[in-house]
């Protein structure tokens, strides 16, 4: 996978559109840090891309999740504690 700078985005584009189809992604950097993924995509793979783009995202949100509870001890609560809780949140929105 190719990376380029913004510079040489800004300074090269003609070239990075020409280079983008055979390269497929490309990752633009600033001060040497990656961004943003540049993708090679066309009019009859649209959907399909952005489709698992949106699940890549999505899963990478839930392991986010999934290691925040980790993190906080919630991994170690049992189902008991879990019912108890949503018994007293429903019971609190009853009352509401």
């Amino acid at each position: 996978m190719k990376f380029l700078s913004v510079r040489d985005l800004k300074t090269k584009s003609a070239q990075v559109w020409k280079e983008l189809p055979d390269q497929k992604d490309m990752v633009i950097t600033s001060n040497g840090r990656p961004i943003a993924i540049l993708s090679s995509i066309t009019e009859n793979n649209l959907d399909q891309v952005l489709s698992a783009y949106r699940q890549a995202r999505a899963m990478r949100a839930v392991a986010f999740i999934q290691e925040d509870s980790v993190r906080k001890g919630a991994d170690r609560i049992s189902q008991e504690e879990i019912d108890r809780e949503i018994k007293a949140v429903r019971a609190k929105r009853n009352k509401g």
